[in-house]
This record gives C-alpha cells, structure tokens and sequence, in this order.
C-alpha cells in the first residue's frame, strides 16, 4: 500500500564497498595502534609463545628490528614489558637503570625517535619472585603505600630511560598521584601517565602470563584488580585516575567490556584507550587455526569494535600487520 512517501532503503548505502567506505561511521587508523611487546634477559634469539602464535620474547636486537617494522607501517606506538632474569620479593629489577626493562626503552628510543610513541607498562608482577603486582606482607596481602614507593622509583627509572608515557597497571589506590609527583620531582613534567583505569580481574589474561612470566605464585589478583561484575565502580576509577594527573585512561580488557569503554568514553574528556589482551588474540587465532573463523574478517571486526565503542587508542598485538593492511 503507498503511503505517499518516497520507498525506504537502507540498503541503498551498503550495495558497494566503496559506498561502504564512504559512509562508514567508525575508521580505524595505523597510528591509533599500539603494539605491545616483550623483552627478556638472558636470549639470544626470539622466544614464540606458544599461546600467542606469532608474538615472542624478544632479544634487544629483535625487539629494535620490530620497532622499525612498527614504525615503518605507521603504527602510533609501542608498550614495554619487561622479563628479568632475576627476580624477588621486591622487583629489585623494576627500577634498575641497567635492567632489561631500562635497556630496552633506551633503544626503543634510539632505533624510532619520534616515529613512535615509546610507552612503559609499570608493574610489579613480572618483577617479583611471588608474581603479584606490589610489595607482599608477611600475611600474603599486598601492601599498597609500600607499592606505591616502589612505583615511583620504578616511574623515575623508565622515563629516565626514554619512555615518553608511563602506563601504571597494578591498580594500586593512589598510583597515579604518587607517579606524577615522583615524575615532576625528579624533573620529568612532561611524561605522561596513561592509567590502566578499568581494569578487571579478567580470565582472558592467561597468555600473557606466560609471555610476561608473571603468573601469581599465591593467590589471585582479585583483591585490586576490578570486579568484572561492577561497571559504576570504573567510572569511579577513571575520575580519581584523571583527579590525581592521570593524561589518558584504559579499560582492559576490551571485547568484554566494551560497554564500559562506551560509558567512560561518554565520561571524560580525555583520550580513552583499550588494550585488546592476550586471551583475546588467542581465541581468535585459535579458531582461526581450526577453520571455525576467517582470521582477517575477524581481527578487523574485533578492533573496529572497539573503536565503535570509544577507544581512540587500542593497544594490541595485531598493530604491525593491521597497520600495513590499512596504508
């Protein structure tokens, strides 16, 4: 039956890729990327993981040739994390300005100067002999003032080292406050500090315990990481973050979250970034590799996601070979 008015069809604006594109509403850039990756004392070549296909352990060496590899596809950044080869109660290595972690950073800086953005992760637990994100009392508790310390000697080190944004990821109450002032006391005003806000006690972080060698020995980290149940509690997070000088926020993981990316996204008037985690690369990898998924179909939808929902910056460990699809 007519009703007078012109037919409507939605589809009129989907029959064609290049339509597609032209009103696409979500874009997906190389320099919103960041790639994070491992660096490990004591090799003398790529270590695979065996639950991150195609991601490794890097040499320093190697480290620098995928930094250019990076920075060449556009990517915006990178983010370090460190493997000692020796650990304690302390994660005396954390902060020495001749670990691996420092190392790494200082040629991070050399080999891309300006062409990435060089992040730091600062946390304990791939620094520690008992794998939890602080100092542990006697009782098996994290102290959190005495982490806090730790954080702040471990902040100064890094951006000594050339780290451009330092990215606090212990959920520690007060880190943030107590990185900038560590920061703009010991003359470093103008390093950043990317707060991982949000983040959940997840189970998607299973690979990356085994990259990052920083599985808890005791326990759990459900006593400071968030609880995947609460949303208004992230909000709370992020506004304290940003109260004390945190420059961006993160919600981790992603996929599962992207709810909460949206809402803090609403929220703040800061760039939002998210990190797509290693149990989120796995899954898709995994299927991929049983031919349950298309692999490239996938790993673009899941990243576009995440943009959709807020993100302008998204860290994951596709970012190289995304980045080169892109350009």
């Amino acid at each position: 039956m007519s009703t007078g008015y012109p037919e409507v069809r939605l589809r009129r604006l989907r029959r064609t890729p290049a339509l597609r594109r032209l009103v696409a509403q979500t874009s997906l850039r190389p320099a919103d990327l960041v790639l994070p990756v491992f660096i490990k004392e004591g090799i003398t070549e790529p270590r695979p993981i065996g639950s991150m296909p195609g991601v490794v352990q890097h040499t320093r060496d190697s480290l620098r040739k995928a930094a250019a590899e990076a920075a060449q596809a556009g990517v915006g950044g990178v983010i370090v994390f460190g493997v000692p080869a020796a650990k304690d109660g302390r994660g005396s290595a954390a902060d020495d300005p001749a670990g691996i972690s420092q190392l790494a950073l200082s040629d991070l800086r050399a080999e891309a100067g300006d062409a990435l953005v060089v992040m730091a992760d600062l946390c304990l637990c791939e620094y520690t002999d008992h794998g939890h994100c602080g100092i542990v009392t006697p009782a098996g508790d994290v102290d959190n003032d005495a982490t806090l310390e730790r954080y702040a000697a471990t902040a100064i080190a890094q951006a000594a080292a050339g780290a451009a944004v330092i990215a606090p990821s212990g959920m520690m109450d007060g880190q943030v406050g107590a990185i900038r002032a560590a920061l703009d006391g010991a003359g470093y005003p103008d390093t950043a500090i990317c707060a991982y806000s949000a983040k959940y006690a997840s189970s998607f972080y299973g690979p990356f315990r085994e990259a990052a060698e920083g599985a808890p020995r005791f326990g759990d980290r459900a006593g400071y990481q968030q609880d995947p149940a609460n949303a208004e509690e992230a909000l709370r997070e992020v506004a304290l973050d940003i109260a004390e000088g945190a420059d961006m926020v993160m919600v981790k993981p992603a996929l599962a979250y992207l709810d909460i990316i949206r809402r803090v996204a609403d929220t703040v008037q800061l760039p939002v970034a998210a990190y797509q985690v290693s149990g989120e690369f796995a899954m898709v990898e995994a299927a991929a590799a049983n031919g349950w998924l298309d692999r490239d179909r996938a790993i673009m939808e899941t990243l576009t996601a995440i943009r959709r929902a807020g993100a302008s910056v998204v860290l994951s460990y596709w970012a190289t070979e995304v980045a080169r699809h892109l350009r």
